[in-house]
């Protein structure tokens, strides 16, 4: 194992840490809470996480201006400048999205999360102050806190990355479920009262089955978010609300109603045939699209043309 990876290792042991990253994330969970600054952090409306995307920004502008810095130039000393300032800009609302996703965690990765976080707020300090000694004419003060701060952006960078792919934070949870393509049945039709909910399995996957307004909905029964178990949540208003983290989806067509979740939950088609309910995955596309269905079945007859 790595000095770094020992050193990751060491945080995620680090119970000390819960002292501050615990009231620090039960802060930052009632600051987000109200639903359109939920969806706005979490990034909802987008498809994915909103975080990583604005992480780019602040890490190239800060690259960049390091490289420029380094070769000197003078004419290269105004666009340094510059991208040092777009990376400090940058950084705001990349720090606010990074602690909506952070305050979702538990233990150890709420741990190098606090240390991620702190990390990269010393890391924002040294580059105002980059920037402070720049405007003043320090230009060689100003390069040296921009250089620490690289530095000091890079391990944080690292304990970001640790975090997405390594122990996968807000990695979509259903993005290798695969869901039966032929109609399935998995239980009796009499078993599903009406605003009741089931959890079933339909080809060695779990799927919430949902009966209202004498129709059964199917979602995957687990929420894209962080997993959670959604036949624990709360149902109302055709959606079902996670019990983890409050992520709302439609039973319709699985969009999601509001965050952290940013990733629709897997949808299956249902029918009652011979007294069964029986289960599909839905196509891809939006529902009740008739084209992209038609197009699904022609490839399911081309396929099991094709010889083996």
């Amino acid at each position: 194992m790595s000095m770094p990876q020992r050193m990751v290792r060491r945080l995620e042991r680090a119970k000390a840490l819960d002292g501050v990253a615990k009231p620090v994330s039960k802060a930052v969970q009632a600051a987000v809470r109200p639903r359109l600054i939920r969806n706005l952090l979490s990034g909802t409306n987008l498809g994915h996480p909103l975080h990583p995307s604005l992480t780019d920004v602040t890490i190239g502008a800060w690259t960049m201006a390091a490289l420029l810095d380094a070769v000197g130039r003078r004419e290269d000393q105004m666009a340094a400048d510059m991208l040092v300032t777009t990376g400090i800009i940058s950084a705001v609302p990349t720090a606010l999205t990074g602690l909506n996703d952070w305050s979702d965690t538990l233990e150890g990765d709420r741990r190098v999360g606090y240390v991620h976080a702190t990390v990269n707020t010393v890391a924002l300090s040294l580059y105002t102050a980059s920037a402070i000694m720049r405007a003043k004419g320090d230009r060689t003060t100003g390069k040296a806190l921009g250089y620490a701060g690289f530095g000091v952006m890079s391990v944080g960078a690292y304990l970001g990355g640790h975090l997405s792919f390594v122990k996968g934070v807000n990695v979509n949870r259903t993005a290798w479920q695969e869901g039966p393509q032929d109609w399935t049945p998995v239980m009796g039709a009499d078993e599903l009262t009406e605003g009741r909910h089931r959890v079933v399995d339909a080809a060695g996957v779990q799927v919430l089955l949902h009966k209202m307004d004498g129709k059964v909905y199917g979602l995957a029964a687990t929420c894209s978010h962080m997993g959670g178990p959604l036949g624990e949540g709360t149902f109302e208003q055709g959606c079902v609300t996670c019990p983890w983290h409050g992520s709302t989806f439609r039973f319709a067509d699985g969009s999601v109603r509001r965050g952290p979740a940013s990733t629709p939950q897997p949808c299956y088609e249902t029918r009652v045939e011979g007294g069964r309910i029986e289960v599909r995955l839905a196509p891809t596309g939006l529902p009740g699209d008739k084209h992209e269905k038609r197009a699904t079945r022609t490839n399911r007859r081309v396929l099991t043309r094709i010889p083996s």
